[in-house]
């Protein structure tokens, strides 16, 4: 069956900047430059959010200490002597603070950890 399609197809005249309303674009805008701006960072160029709760933190450490592992692994698949040394070390430092951050997530079950956490927050909140 042959379906008949215009060269080019009929399309709508109207650009997309001319179906929205002005006014309501600079609206928007202007409340992006409104609000707040974010808080000084004292030089730093990355910081951590300070609501992230520590079990988040450990598991995006944990994650992270992963990839380093597997990227250094890598690494030490395509050199040989010295450097595939290095490399290899540098997989087996982070499977072992991989390691550390994992039984720190499983001790944040434990009810004196609980206790702690219920402390600090008193102390933030």
């Amino acid at each position: 069956m042959f379906k008949v399609t215009p060269n080019p197809p009929d399309t709508d005249p109207a650009s997309p900047s001319e179906t929205h309303d002005p006014s309501s674009l600079n609206e928007a805008v202007e409340s992006i430059l409104d609000q707040p701006s974010p808080t000084e960072r004292n030089g730093q160029l990355f910081c951590v959010s300070p609501n992230t709760n520590t079990e988040t933190l450990l598991a995006n450490a944990s994650e992270d200490l992963l990839s380093i592992s597997a990227i250094a692994a890598d690494l030490a698949d395509g050199v040989d002597g010295p450097r595939r040394s290095k490399a290899l070390a540098l997989s087996r430092m982070a499977d072992g603070v991989h390691l550390l951050v994992e039984r720190a997530l499983d001790h944040l079950d434990e009810p004196e950890m609980a206790a702690i956490f219920a402390r600090q927050e008193n102390r933030v909140g």
